[in-house]
């Protein structure tokens, strides 16, 4: 006797086009019946252009019918909304008072790292006039859906990514918008992107504590913050705006990460601390959070970032970063 989880195993076998990810992993699975060798299966229609549409249900039919006493299937689409068909486990932003300090970096390679522990992970790119996150992932293409949602787009790995980049005509394109606007656009990459299931959604907030970083506080249910800054004084003072402001809002500190930290020398086995001595303890006292890892300057790091293959980078940083997200949130 057929039994609703072997169908839902067989409708998690299937790659939606373009989004790599699976009917049950994109939570569009609304309703499965069974009966006398028939089995239905209702979707919800929420993004999907009636091609992929009609693909879906080639794919299913054929990957349904396999299972033994099954000798028809049905297959029905029913309308959704993306803000009511995601389910997002944690929000975590990465954020910062100061511009240039490896937000975007911190952003991706926590995003790989939960990614690399077997997560479902995406990243939402909040920094509407400095968008990074599609270049250092080596995303690109066409973004799909419809007028009740669209698609974000995956990386090499899996990692869905939603930019606003993904939506200009060339990556190059300033967006010269005022912050209201600038919010309303966050705010519908939260709600109008079919996320799906996902276990952790990486948001990487543009600097300052303006329209944006408010926009996502007050409106995504955000479950921690990680604050990267750099050794200097001068960010020191403008990285502290950003931890008071996290304070203000009462969302958690999951910890700090210091960029740019020093830059190693294996010919003579020496740290080189080029933008002064390392703040990292005493920003760590500061947002009264733990000391996550300090970053060096890495060349191979920034060549991976500029052939957008930074998917690829492997560190004791990427360990430390799932660790400290996956410890304080689960």
């Amino acid at each position: 006797m057929t039994t609703e989880e072997q169908v839902r195993e067989s409708l998690d076998s299937i790659l939606i086009t373009g989004i790599m990810r699976s009917p049950v992993k994109m939570n569009l699975v609304r309703n499965i019946s069974i009966s006398d060798g028939k089995a239905g299966i209702t979707l919800s229609s929420t993004a999907l252009a009636p091609q992929i549409q009609s693909n879906l249900t080639d794919s299913i039919k054929n990957a349904v019918n396999k299972i033994s006493d099954i000798n028809e299937v049905n297959v029905e689409f029913a309308d959704g909304k993306a803000k009511d068909i995601n389910q997002v486990g944690q929000v975590i932003a990465v954020m910062s008072g100061k511009g240039g300090v490896g937000k975007s970096l911190i952003t991706c390679l926590t995003a790989v790292a939960l990614h690399r522990q077997g997560k479902e992970v995406g990243i939402l790119d909040a920094d509407i006039t400095g968008p990074s996150i599609p270049k250092m992932l080596g995303v690109s293409g066409r973004i799909m859906g419809t007028e009740s949602g669209i698609m974000p787009v995956p990386s090499r790995s899996g990692i869905e990514v939603m930019s606003i980049n993904l939506l200009l005509p060339e990556e190059d394109e300033a967006v010269i918008w005022r912050g209201p606007l600038i919010g309303r656009t966050i705010t519908q990459f939260w709600e109008d992107v079919l996320w799906g299931q996902l276990d952790y959604l990486v948001v990487d907030l543009p600097p300052g504590t303006a329209d944006a970083p408010l926009t996502v506080m007050q409106s995504l249910p955000v479950a921690g913050v990680i604050i990267v800054f750099t050794p200097q004084d001068l960010t020191n003072m403008v990285v502290r705006k950003a931890v008071k402001m996290t304070q203000k809002m009462e969302v958690p500190i999951l910890g700090v990460v210091e960029n740019m930290s020093y830059l190693y020398l294996p010919e003579i086995d020496k740290k080189m601390e080029i933008f002064g001595k390392s703040r990292g303890e005493e920003m760590a006292l500061a947002a009264n959070a733990p000391l996550i890892a300090q970053l060096p300057i890495d060349p191979e790091l920034a060549k991976l970032c500029d052939e957008g293959n930074i998917e690829r980078y492997d560190s004791d940083i990427m360990e430390k970063l799932g660790e400290a997200v996956s410890r304080k949130t689960e």
